[in-house]
């Protein structure tokens, strides 16, 4: 590697623990301080930058490296400013110092979940612009808010927005997962996340009694009906190696709400779920599913949904869809082995895909453990660099499609 090799990628690596040292979690993230910074990213680089206020507390912000022929539909590489929060008592260091050991990985929050992604593609286009080549379709960096709360202030709003459209996207890469193996994972799709509150109401009365009709009574048949499909979905997966955990359904009991003190019986339990449900299964059917197991746990038996994503669209990947064939060919060249799969949780991606734009995630980070949202979440300092490499060959495969 030569001198200027070498310092381009220690460069590589303060810009991304710089990043990481701006304190973007939730609930307050500082935007202020990342558009501070990817504006001098974008200085840098000699490109354009433009912040949209998808509402006036979140700001997006987008860097373009227009192509040689931009009428053509442009390639978006999208990541998000903000991160979940921390409990700094479980974390060996500051989450927001960016400490590197001595083995290189970089602690922070963020590491994964997915500023480096952000870096990454920032760098790779200033390797390619430091060498003088041009490329065929426009490139827009986009960096966005409100994805770890769900997106509905960030890439949701912002899609229907005349400056977005203006962007003439064509094709979306957004993020991925980390991989313990050799693999990396390509996202094509994603399950449909629902959350639900079951109540089950029921006759009330003395601790002391054998009162009929109780709440728990009713309330321990649903939660038998929903942990025993949980049970059988985890058997699918565990049984058949073939399929990852975005092809089954998971089902979780995740809140319980009931009762005044121990020695009254109840009028009435809540019981929390969610559900994150594959692209495979019908929605239609599976919501008779769920009416179906409150009825049978009491006539008087109901729920509410609080999140009811119907959106199961995937992303081509097959040859025939040309994006997807320049990202797999690209991937052949650099002998990576890709994994198509589905992600299991939700992205941004899931309304780019809703609004027809075919997208991928994909995050560069194999033989690392999963981290995002954990305590002590890092990312290696090879492992990162690597990245840029990869997007290095990836974004021009891509742009001159």
């Amino acid at each position: 590697m030569s001198d200027q090799d070498t310092k381009f990628y220690e460069t590589a690596v303060a810009n991304f623990i710089e990043y990481l040292r701006i304190n973007t979690v939730q609930p307050e993230p500082d935007y202020d301080g990342a558009i501070v910074f990817l504006k001098k990213m974008a200085s840098e680089l000699d490109l354009p930058v433009e912040v949209i206020h998808v509402t006036p507390k979140h700001p997006a912000v987008i860097i373009t490296w227009e192509g040689t022929d931009p009428l053509l539909p442009s390639v978006m590489l999208n990541s998000h400013i903000d991160v979940v929060p921390v409990f700094p008592e479980h974390w060996i260091c500051d989450p927001f110092e960016a400490m590197k050991d001595e083995k290189g990985d970089i602690y922070a929050r963020g590491s994964q979940d997915m500023k480096c992604v952000a870096i990454q593609y920032i760098e790779a286009v200033r390797k390619l612009k430091r060498e003088g080549r041009r490329l065929r379709r426009t490139i827009h960096m986009t960096f966005v808010p409100d994805e770890e709360v769900g997106g509905h202030q960030g890439m949701e709003k912002m899609i229907k927005f005349d400056s977005f459209k203006k962007l003439k996207v064509g094709f979306a890469m957004d993020e991925g997962l980390a991989n313990e193996t050799d693999e990396f994972m390509a996202y094509y799709g994603e399950r449909s996340p629902w959350w639900f509150v079951v109540t089950c109401p029921g006759a009330p009365g003395h601790g002391s009694r054998f009162v009929e009709n109780t709440a728990a009574e009713k309330a321990q048949k649903v939660i038998n009906s929903f942990l025993g499909f949980r049970d059988r979905e985890e058997k699918r997966l565990k049984s058949d190696p073939d399929i990852a955990l975005g092809d089954v359904t998971t089902t979780n009991m995740t809140m319980l709400k009931g009762g005044v003190q121990p020695n009254v019986i109840p009028a009435e339990f809540k019981i929390g779920f969610d559900m994150r449900i594959a692209p495979t299964v019908n929605l239609v059917e599976l919501e008779k599913q769920i009416h179906q197991w409150c009825k049978e746990a009491g006539d008087d038996v109901s729920f509410e949904f609080l999140q009811r994503n119907m959106n199961q669209k995937v992303t081509d990947t097959t040859d025939s869809n040309p994006w997807w064939k320049a990202f797999s060919d690209s991937c052949k060249k650099m002998n990576l082995k890709i994994k198509p799969t589905i992600f299991p949780a939700a992205t941004d991606s899931r309304y780019l895909r809703e609004a027809d734009y075919p997208a991928i995630g994909f995050s560069p980070m194999n033989n690392t453990p999963v981290l995002l949202h954990d305590h002590n979440e890092f990312l290696n300092e090879k492992v990162f660099t690597r990245g840029i490499d990869i997007y290095y060959q990836l974004i021009p495969d891509l742009a001159n499609v």
